[in-house]
């Protein structure tokens, strides 16, 4: 009968000493709960994670405003010009033919209306006359101008000093009007776009130093802040940060990356 009664209150014997291993101790305080959880971009800011990659200051793509053959491309790929220089040369034979036939119109009809014009001083031609031929020579000359401006076509110059990046015609080749020719960039300043926490606009302002390492080269390299983005990212809570290379490093071309080495300053 004793046996029965202790098997009895075994189970309650075992419910009473787990509850007094869970159940905290007199006094002790209470375990704390995290609030809010960084997110995972945040997270990685955080541990100075940040990529950047170099970019030319200014970039474009040079294409044709008219249709003409290239007659000639006086900078190879990779090659290096100067504000100004030339670019691309077509074949405008045809174009230069119209605009001496638009010359000859004019040289024409001002001679037609500079006769009415003497004509007229002795009554000898009508008003009607003399305005058709003044007319027709400022058409003419409308033709002109505008053979002149299709001829100034013919020519692409550098419209900044830099580099070609890519050439997507070649020489003896047919261009039509809008197709593109050349890429450029002007690499006399490399920048670097990244993304930063949006708690460090505490500190980070324009001009701040800081130092990125490059992996094609291996080596570290001083750079600026230029410029911070107009508005943080709600989500990763973080801000796009524009930097440029500070310092000139023949080594360095567009379209390398590496590590940008930023860190708060210490709090004291």
């Amino acid at each position: 009968m004793m046996r029965a009664g202790l098997c009895a209150a075994a189970p309650m014997v075992l419910a009473l000493a787990a509850s007094a291993q869970t159940a905290p101790a007199p006094g002790a305080k209470k375990p704390a709960v995290p609030a809010h959880s960084a997110s995972p971009v945040t997270s990685a800011l955080e541990q100075r994670d940040i990529r950047a990659q170099l970019a030319p200051r200014r970039y474009t793509t040079l294409g044709a405003e008219i249709g003409a053959k290239v007659q000639r491309l006086p900078v190879a790929e990779g090659g290096s010009f100067r504000q100004g220089q030339l670019l691309v040369q077509f074949d405008c034979s045809l174009q230069q033919a119209q605009l001496n036939k638009a010359q000859a119109g004019v040289d024409a009809t001002e001679k037609t209306w500079r006769a009415n014009q003497r004509l007229a001083e002795l009554n000898s031609v009508g008003k009607i006359e003399l305005d058709t031929s003044q007319a027709e020579w400022n058409k003419a000359r409308a033709e002109l101008a505008a053979n002149r401006s299709v001829l100034g076509k013919c020519q692409i110059s550098a419209p900044y000093a830099g580099r070609i990046a890519e050439q997507k015609i070649r020489e003896q080749q047919y261009a039509q009007a809008g197709q593109p020719l050349l890429e450029i960039i002007d690499d006399s300043v490399l920048e670097l776009e990244f993304l930063v926490p949006s708690r460090w606009l505490s500190w980070l302002q324009q001009g701040t130093a800081f130092e990125v390492r490059i992996d094609e080269t291996g080596k570290t390299y001083p750079a600026k802040v230029q410029r911070l983005a107009a508005r943080v990212d709600p989500v990763s809570q973080s801000i796009k940060v524009n930097a440029a290379i500070h310092g000139k490093f023949p080594e360095l071309i567009a379209g390398m990356s590496g590590q940008v080495l930023m860190a708060p300053p210490a709090q004291k």
